[in-house]
């Protein structure tokens, strides 16, 4: 596979992947407000309410890699696609992987601040 469109440690999804990323965040959206809403209605405590983290953290990583058009796991991987789904290509120059994994973990970290924020907003509502 040719590496058209793929920009070392800026973006290693094509179309197909991002919108499979959007549906990953779509996903956390709805498992977060299912988890919302349920420990709003059984007044949980605030301990209880740290579980929601896991839920924000799955749409967080979601939406940040779509905006980004750079997948978290490929990155660490040291892999792209911007072909059909599945369609796996390697990155084969040492300095690319290494900018790409940086940039892996830096979306980890920014959707784990994320969550985290949205976590801890929760653990504050007054239930």
């Amino acid at each position: 596979m040719s590496q058209e469109g793929y920009i070392p440690g800026t973006c290693n999804l094509g179309v197909g992947e991002i919108n499979r990323r959007r549906m990953v965040a779509a996903i956390g959206f709805v498992l977060s407000l299912s988890a919302l809403t349920a420990l709003v209605t059984t007044e949980a405590s605030r301990q209880t309410r740290f579980g929601i983290f896991l839920p924000l953290m799955v749409m967080s990583i979601g939406w940040v890699q779509s905006r980004k058009k750079f997948c978290l796991a490929y990155g660490l991987a040291g892999t792209f696609n911007f072909g059909k789904m599945g369609q796996i290509s390697r990155v084969a120059d040492p300095a690319d992987r290494a900018a790409d994994r940086r940039t892996a973990l830096i979306i980890f970290a920014q959707s784990a601040l994320y969550a985290l924020a949205l976590t801890l907003l929760v653990v504050a509502l007054p239930l």
